[in-house]
């Protein structure tokens, strides 16, 4: 089965701007954000619920999450095409964030992710890979303070 073209983008921070970010198991040296494809029928917000707690363990009732109602568009990464039906090249993703109070331990997906760490903003932002993940690490700080101009979609460089 294809993946849909249409995932979520939930960056984890505490109040001091700590970032949580995973490293990938198939790509070492990969670092990101939770993200995931929806699945049928499942809405964006459902989505970044359930991709939280499969990827990090993490549990919290939906209104902790913060829709950002920002859409971004990219090109997927060639090297991950095969995953997605004959002729997609563009994903549309969902930006959320999620303040947790403190950092916690996480329980890794064994098979998604194999590490874990906690960074200052503009670290983790640098050491991510994609560059949709590298922008809401850097945009986040605007967002809180509620001085991000609402906007729809967006398109960004290729990335996975």
């Amino acid at each position: 089965m294809y993946k849909r073209p249409v995932s979520v983008l939930v960056v984890i921070h505490t109040p001091d701007l700590q970032m949580l970010l995973l490293e990938r198991v198939l790509h070492p040296g990969y670092w990101q954000s939770v993200t995931g494809s929806l699945e049928t029928g499942e809405t964006p917000a459902e989505a970044a619920l359930r991709e939280v707690a499969e990827e990090t363990g993490i549990i919290v009732p939906p209104q902790q999450f913060r829709d950002w109602q920002q859409c971004w568009e990219y090109e997927i990464f060639p090297e991950w095409r095969d995953r997605y039906a004959p002729g997609v090249t563009r994903n549309t993703e969902h930006v959320f964030s999620l303040q947790l109070p403190a950092r916690v331990e996480i329980r890794l997906a064994p098979d998604e992710h194999r590490a874990f760490c906690w960074l200052p903003a503009k670290e983790a932002a640098t050491r991510c890979f994609s560059p949709s993940n590298q922008r809401a690490i850097l945009t986040l700080p605007e967002i809180l303070r509620g001085t991000m101009p609402q906007q729809t979609e967006n398109s960004l460089p290729p990335e996975a």
